[in-house]
């Protein structure tokens, strides 16, 4: 009696309920799909934080990296089914289709559109905080990187130009995964002069919280009650919590339970895999031929100087560090 092997690739955050939500919410509800296109979107962000450090790990850690660690994988699946065409149906072979596609679209990641920081020691409040070169199980001069931001394209005729940015971080100042759409202005805006000098600001965004506290977001302007004519930024939220009281499965449960039943649509296909080496694999040989030192930024901090410079590259703001929804 033959014995068959089946080697199913996990990627946890495909597991995620937000990004399981993600086709859900593109392809099911009409008012997106059309904006879904260099027509109308602006830029997205793929943007990963976390508020503590490698905490002893920086052994295992500093083998990989943050490009290795969350890009290569987390972020760049999470963008393939944000960027894919319409799958032919809901089968695993024709959604892990068009996600390929995407990524053979997709550029080499060049070294001037990354950058890499690592992050240090910090005093607040009373309390220091060490840098990653300070863990014992780190090696001495490490150039590891703790956070990376990049900018990625796709040429093909739905994203070209468009810039889609990764920032992913260790040690920062908060612990977060979102997507963050980012539109364009609105053509020859009749309330120019009531929005003032920032039309950035006045720009929609849509935001998918993935973790933690999930909820999908919208940002729109609307007239502040009153005799005037003022415009305020506000939110049309759904916050999970709030709107579903039932709990969320963790994200491991649910692929262990597609794997027991046979469900691949949530596992990575070896083509898909090779796909998405190729971006990252010649930036990540030059970094480490040329031993490429990180920019050091404090502990809990929002990360290194250059990562605002490389967005300002292509005229875009984090929205993380710009936006005014702390409170979601």
């Amino acid at each position: 009696m033959k014995t068959i092997a089946i080697i199913c690739r996990i990627d946890h955050y495909l597991g995620k309920e937000l990004v399981e939500n993600l086709s859900v919410l593109r392809f099911s509800n009409l008012v997106f799909e059309p904006l879904w296109s260099r027509n109308y979107i602006r830029n997205v962000q793929f943007i990963f934080s976390e508020d503590f450090g490698t905490e002893g790990r920086g052994g295992y850690f500093d083998n990989y990296g943050i490009i290795r660690d969350i890009m290569q994988n987390h972020l760049v699946q999470i963008l393939a089914l944000f960027a894919m065409e319409t799958p032919v149906s809901l089968d695993a072979e024709d959604i892990r289709n068009e996600k390929v596609k995407v990524l053979r679209s997709m550029r080499q990641l060049k070294l001037e559109d990354v950058v890499v920081g690592q992050y240090k020691g910090h005093s607040k409040g009373g309390r220091s905080y060490p840098g990653y070169a300070d863990d014992p199980t780190v090696p001495k001069g490490s150039v590891t990187p703790t956070f990376a931001a990049a900018a990625l394209f796709i040429d093909n005729a739905r994203w070209d130009g468009v810039p889609f940015l990764m920032k992913a971080g260790k040690a920062l100042h908060t612990r977060r995964a979102e997507i963050r759409v980012q539109f364009r202005r609105v053509p020859g805006n009749l309330y120019r002069r009531n929005i003032g000098t920032d039309l950035d600001k006045a720009t929609n965004e849509l935001v998918l919280r993935v973790q933690p506290d999930e909820a999908i977001y919208l940002k729109i302007n609307n007239k502040v009650p009153g005799l005037g004519m003022r415009l305020d930024r506000s939110n049309l939220n759904l916050l999970y919590s709030e709107r579903y009281r039932r709990e969320i499965p963790d994200a491991y449960e649910r692929l262990l339970l597609d794997a027991m039943e046979g469900e691949r649509r949530l596992f990575i296909r070896s083509d898909e895999l090779d796909a998405a080496w190729a971006i990252f694999t010649p930036v990540l040989r030059e970094l480490e031929d040329r031993k490429v030192a990180p920019e050091l930024y404090p502990y809990g901090s929002r990360g290194p100087v250059g990562a605002h410079y490389l967005a300002a590259n292509y005229n875009v703001r984090w929205g993380d560090i710009t936006s005014d929804d702390a409170a979601f």
